[in-house]
């Protein structure tokens, strides 16, 4: 017996009858030769690790666009927190860690520059439309490792799928939405615990609002401090799926509104408010002119690096293009190919 066979052993004898064992797996798209020290879960964790896109969150916008100060979160910084907190549930509800830390790693990949402003642009121009979560799809599928993919198993696929599907109920009841796994679950209200309360955290440091300004009755249950609202958050998740015997992932019906209260007093008081929208519409213009541009010059789209792959038309490559830049590369394309350059004397 090798090392893998040993820890599916031990998945089998300690997690929870509900969790996915990597034994279970219903495996990748391709054959791929299998791993005598990790389990398929973990094996797709390191490919997540490893690949371009997950480099480049470090200069992607969460909330703030490129913002001077050394402590507002990234989008890579963003994906590490959510990781922290849905490994914390898995491993106190003892489901699988690795599926759990696979799908945390890449559910953003393939978010666009500029956060959820670069994204509405992107749903406004590309036929079909544009969403993050079928875009961070499309990269492990198919984009990452030069149009091979990551390979990655079907767990995996489905928890980065179903992680977002944007406003309304933070679990929604179906196949289409709620993902198949619990460990997939997890993800996707730690996902919103971590975005609810760090975007929060930010905006109080820019100064964007104050401390005493969130609703008291949002404060009084999950707390005025970031590490208070994550700590009873978490807690509220795991006794909540604990009550249901994990048949579910849930939060009591008290803290759910009350995320739900804040999400929603988020998009008025920090997402939409002027000082914070002004930049993000210039950010959307400049993506917008970028995108019709190389819609109508395809040897230029080639020659700044865009790859076309079989059977895509030239408008979704672009957005292939577009939605992997990170901001600082988008800024700079944007002056080479817009704005007058300083002659050089050559």
């Amino acid at each position: 017996m090798d090392i893998r066979q040993s820890l599916e052993q031990f998945e089998l004898q300690t997690l929870s009858p509900g969790a996915c064992f990597s034994v279970h797996s219903r495996g990748r798209k391709y054959p791929s030769k299998i791993c005598s020290i990790r389990t398929v879960f973990q094996h797709d964790r390191d490919r997540i690790l490893h690949c371009k896109a997950f480099r480049r969150l470090k200069y992607k916008t969460q909330v703030f666009l490129s913002p001077e100060g050394d402590h507002y979160r990234t989008r890579l910084s963003h994906t590490l927190e959510v990781s922290q907190v849905a490994r914390t549930v898995a491993r106190a509800l003892r489901l699988n860690e690795d599926l759990t830390e696979a799908i945390s790693l890449a559910h953003d990949l393939g978010h666009t520059p500029f956060g959820h402003a670069g994204e509405r642009a992107l749903n406004e121009l590309v036929p079909g439309g544009f969403h993050h979560a079928r875009q961070s799809l499309r990269v492990v599928e198919t984009l990452e490792r030069d149009g091979r993919g990551l390979n990655l198993t079907f767990e995996v696929r489905d928890g980065i799928r179903k992680h977002s599907k944007g406003k309304g109920g933070l679990l929604s009841p179906g196949p289409d939405y709620c993902a198949a796994t619990l460990e997939g679950q997890v993800v996707r209200l730690a996902d919103i615990i971590a975005y609810v309360s760090h975007d929060l955290d930010d905006a109080i440091r820019g100064q964007v609002i104050a401390h005493d300004e969130v609703p008291g009755t949002i404060v009084k249950v999950v707390g005025a401090r970031h590490s208070t609202r994550i700590d009873r958050m978490v807690r509220d998740l795991i006794g909540e799926s604990l009550r249901q015997e994990c048949s579910r992932i849930s939060l009591s019906a008290e803290m759910e509104e009350a995320i739900q209260e804040l999400r929603t007093w988020l998009f008025g008081h920090v997402y939409q408010v002027d000082c914070v929208q002004a930049e993000f519409s210039k950010a959307a213009r400049l993506l917008r002119e970028l995108y019709c541009y190389f819609t109508q010059n395809e040897d230029r789209f080639l020659f700044y690096g865009g790859r076309r792959h079989p059977g895509d038309r030239l408008e979704i490559s672009v957005a292939d293009f577009i939605a992997g830049m990170t901001d600082r590369f988008a800024l700079s394309l944007y002056r080479e190919l817009f704005l007058p350059q300083p002659w050089k004397n050559i």
